[in-house]
């Protein structure tokens, strides 16, 4: 105990020595070994329990120029300290009130670097925890800045998300509930640090129309964007039952209304392609930027047109047709993108622009648009590439809400560019059947609608009613648009009668025997002979092994299938046979309608 006490009386009483010594020099006078001894007695003040001795020398009127000048130094031990003990320990206590203390006295300047450098060389699980334990005297010290104070705050605001921005967010219930590394209450604890320079932009604007100082809204407005890119955009931002004020959603919140009270966030939303774009000398850094900003414009939009924040500055004067192209090239970016939480926000987006439009509204000359015949490509990536079965299934309801909302043209011209760049056998058969829908109209209501009849529907035909490799076409593979072209063509038969010829079908009925039904004959014939020899290969093979469970492989439409056995085999097989025999089944009743209604025909003419 006596060793202890010694110990304490040192680390106080070199403390003092300093401070006395200190005391009797002009500030000017001050040396680079007073920082460094200041500096380590503080130090070891504080590693060895001593904070409350420290903070009675800091609050002594007489140490307030040394303070001044010196305090800085004690933030790097002071902080590790603070995290040191725990939360109802006394000198954790003392080491928050020395903090304090240390924002009121010392030089703004100095303090500033010293809080930022800290904050630059956290990391990991404490990131969170530190910058919300420095914000409050990063704050005091920023409001006392008279130079450079845009700078001070936009370099604050972007060393903070930056460090902030490695972090995962959390995005289940569980994980946000939980906040297990501190990011939702960090987030929202920066925008609270934020608010204060936000009220000045926004007191300077109110004094004069002609706000000259943009630089700190200009600041702000980066870090807006910063917040929107990490965390939002990835963040889940529905409303979750049992969360009641759910972070994010608060988050978003105040993003979207700083930008609303600077009279930024319509801008940004509907005329950001006219905005100016930071000059880089180097093309990567340019692109990050040019990259960075459509992530966050993108968000922008998600925020404002799904979650409805910020709606209080929405103008209700323009068109859904105009909404939905001002929000494609956002639209573009966010399906571009593989993470379930944005590529959620992009259909969501797009499902939320398509559903305030009128069906038959969207006028085809919007197809002109890069974005417009991007978008639905994008989806049918998603339909055929997607892990996720309900992305698959939305980005299927959503492509048809698409097709829905144009006109007649504009549904024939997106037909057409669909069947020419999907390559998926399923696609293709999703859209012939949409064909067929269209056909159905056309026929069944007493407008004429000249795309989906005569010559436009010919030509449409000739894309539909065809083999992509002749008699050659790998029908397993291709099945579902083989099915959906039977069907259309036999409805056609069915429907449209010779006499009458509204489709053009039978005008054209040589070119459709010659390209497609004759071809199909050939290879169903060369598909089933090929599978039926397979079966009757694998069928002997198992004979001679005396087992069903040799493992072997196997190749359909080109592709090795994983091991399997014998019985596993001939099951896939027969399966392909099934479809073979459906196929030809249709095909069958097709050509059955087609002679029946030619022979009536010339029966009549006889």
């Amino acid at each position: 105990m006596p060793e202890e006490h010694s110990q304490t009386v040192m680390a106080v009483d070199e403390l003092q020595a300093i401070i006395q010594r200190c005391q009797i020099l002009e500030e000017a006078d001050f040396k680079g070994e007073d920082f460094n001894l200041f500096q380590v007695a503080g130090q070891k003040c504080l590693e060895d329990g001593y904070a409350a001795q420290l903070l009675e020398v800091i609050q002594n009127e007489k140490n307030k120029v040394i303070i001044k000048n010196m305090g800085w130094n004690l933030i790097s031990p002071l902080v590790r300290c603070i995290f040191m003990y725990k939360q109802e320990d006394d000198k954790r206590e003392h080491c928050l009130r020395i903090l304090d203390q240390l924002a009121q006295l010392c030089n703004p300047k100095e303090l500033f670097l010293g809080l930022l450098e800290q904050i630059e060389q956290t990391s990991g699980e404490q990131v969170c925890q530190t910058v919300i334990l420095l914000l409050q005297p990063l704050q005091t010290v920023l409001l006392k800045l008279q130079n450079k104070k845009a700078y001070s705050v936009g370099l604050s605001l972007a060393m903070i998300m930056n460090q902030l921005t490695p972090l995962p967010v959390p995005y289940t219930k569980q994980q946000i509930q939980e906040d297990k590394l501190g990011l939702c209450q960090c987030c929202n604890a920066v925008v609270d640090f934020a608010k204060p320079f936000v009220s000045e932009v926004v007191k300077n604007m109110e004094k004069s129309s002609e706000y000259n100082d943009m630089e700190l809204k200009e600041e702000l407005i980066k870090f807006c964007m910063q917040s929107l890119k990490y965390p939002l955009l990835a963040a889940q931002l529905e409303h979750l039952e049992g969360i009641e004020e759910h972070p994010f959603r608060q988050f978003a919140t105040e993003i979207t209304d700083i930008l609303c009270n600077m009279g930024e966030l319509i801008p940004l939303v509907f005329v950001h392609h006219k905005g100016k774009n930071p000059h880089w000398e180097n093309q990567e850094f340019a692109d990050i930027e040019r990259k960075n900003s459509a992530d966050s414009l993108a968000c922008l939009s998600y925020l404002m047109f799904v979650q409805h924040f910020g709606v209080e500055c929405f103008p209700v004067v323009f068109s859904p047709s105009y909404l939905l192209l001002c929000n494609m090239t956002h639209i573009e970016v966010l399906l571009k993108r593989t993470e379930e939480s944005v590529l959620s926000k992009g259909l969501d987006l797009f499902e939320s622009c398509l559903l305030r439009m009128e069906d038959n509204s969207l006028l085809h000359h919007y197809l002109e648009l890069r974005g417009f015949i991007n978008v639905p490509q994008d989806l049918v990536k998603i339909m055929t590439l997607c892990p996720m079965e309900h992305m698959r299934k939305k980005s299927l309801n959503v492509l048809q809400l698409f097709i829905d909302k144009f006109d007649t043209e504009g549904k024939y011209t997106l037909f057409r560019c669909l069947l020419k760049t999907s390559n998926h056998a399923g696609v293709e058969g999703y859209i012939i059947k949409n064909i067929k829908d269209q056909i159905h109209l056309a026929l069944t209501k007493e407008y004429d609608n000249i795309w989906f009849t005569g010559h436009h529907l010919i030509s449409l035909l000739d894309l539909v009613l065809s083999l992509p490799e002749g008699a050659e076409t790998d029908l397993l593979q291709n099945s579902d648009r083989v099915m959906a072209s039977l069907n259309l063509l036999r409805y056609l038969v069915i429907k449209d009668c010779e006499s009458d010829n509204q489709t053009g079908v039978w005008t054209t009925l040589g070119k459709i025997e010659q390209n497609f039904l004759k071809p199909l004959r050939v290879g169903l014939n060369m598909s089933k002979a090929h599978y039926e020899a397979e079966i009757k290969n694998k069928k002997e093979n198992r004979k001679e092994a005396h087992s069903s469970n040799t493992v072997c492989s196997v190749t359909v439409s080109g592709e090795k299938l994983p091991a399997m056995t014998t019985g596993m085999q001939l099951q896939v097989l027969h399966s392909a046979l099934f479809t073979f025999d459906l196929i030809e089944s249709v095909l069958a009743r097709v050509e059955e309608l087609i002679e029946v209604k030619t022979k009536a025909v010339m029966d009549e003419n006889s």
